[in-house]
């Protein structure tokens, strides 16, 4: 009898709870579209920050094909400002509002095999539109994990790493200045998003295209149908041809800095955007240079020249795969 009583009254009230007007929910505080000394400050995470919760005010979107950091992890997200969305303009940038942030976080699993045992997070790079410019910034973790601190200066960082193979890895990473991230974010002198193209974003995430998501979800306005958006192919994906798989990883990787308007325009003839016809991009007349600065690690040589350590075997190979048909 007393057993039933106590499962009575606690039946009791967590029905008055249920139906208690007076509970608050809990709200998450906006993003703040500006660079504050610490990363917890932007509020794109909820809970521990090491733990990557993204906040309900952003929401994370996923690159077809990806730009190798030495092999780092990444979260990508995009937080905009209340009541606004993303707009359709063609295969390239959707047009973003002003006081959108965007966030690509690099880490390493401790052991690529148990994902169980956590990850090191190096750093959190922040691109904010403001007035119609880009901003760009870089926030630097600290060894609790605990939080990120705004580092504009770059500095050097040792990882080490399990892969899904069961090798050891380590090596220094290389956090950019805010130059570096300048050089590789410039088109026509102004800073500018790499990844988050519709075309790079124009794929299909258990089940559903990513770009028709957004569209449901209110964040991708003037835009109902992926069938003609042009979609860059995922380098990885065997399935494709060699040309297409070699020319988006150069794209990704490469074509930021040569292109029209990009930081090697006057150093180079290439144009490297998977859209350039083959004939107008100068890659077979640039074969062996292409070939020889992929290949090393060189400083001041090997290419791509900001963001790397380590060679990319497995990108490496496509390239010289496809140069090798030229």
């Amino acid at each position: 009898m007393k057993k039933y009583f106590i499962l009575c009254l606690t039946a009791f009230f967590a029905f008055s709870c249920e139906n208690d007007d007076s509970v608050t929910p809990v709200v998450e505080p906006a993003v703040i579209a500006e660079f504050k000394t610490n990363l917890s400050e932007l509020n794109l995470f909820t809970g521990n920050l090491n733990e990557l919760s993204i906040t309900p005010h952003a929401f994370e979107y996923q690159l077809n094909t990806t730009l190798f950091s030495d092999y780092a992890h990444k979260q990508r997200i995009i937080a905009l400002p209340e009541n606004t969305s993303m707009e359709f303009d063609g295969n390239d940038l959707p047009i973003f509002p002003n006081n959108t942030v965007i966030a690509k976080t690099f880490y390493y699993n401790i052991d690529d095999r148990d994902l169980s045992l956590g990850k090191t997070i190096v750093e959190t790079r922040i691109l904010i539109k403001l007035n119609g410019d880009w901003e760009t910034g870089d926030y630097k973790w600290n060894e609790d994990q605990t939080d990120a601190t705004l580092d504009l200066v770059g500095s050097e960082i040792p990882v080490t790493w399990i892969d899904a193979n069961g090798t050891n890895n380590s090596t220094t990473y290389k956090i950019p200045s805010d130059t570096d991230c300048f050089t590789c974010h410039s088109t026509f002198n102004r800073a500018t998003p790499i990844g988050p193209k519709l075309r790079s974003m124009n794929f299909e995430i258990d089940g559903v295209n990513q770009l028709e998501q957004f569209t449901n979800n209110g964040q991708l306005t003037g835009f109902s149908d992926s069938t003609p958006v042009t979609r860059l192919p995922n380098w990885e994906d065997t399935s494709n041809s060699l040309e297409s798989r070699a020319r988006a990883y150069m794209d990704i990787n490469c074509a930021h800095c040569h292109i029209p308007g990009g930081y090697c325009e006057n150093e180079s003839t290439l144009d490297l955007a998977f859209e350039t016809r083959l004939e107008d991009s100068n890659i077979v007349e640039r074969n062996f240079s292409i070939q020889y600065r992929i290949s090393t690690t060189i400083e001041g040589i090997g290419m791509p020249f900001i963001g790397t350590t380590l060679l990319h075997t497995e990108g490496v190979d496509v390239i010289q795969a496809y140069l090798d048909t030229l």
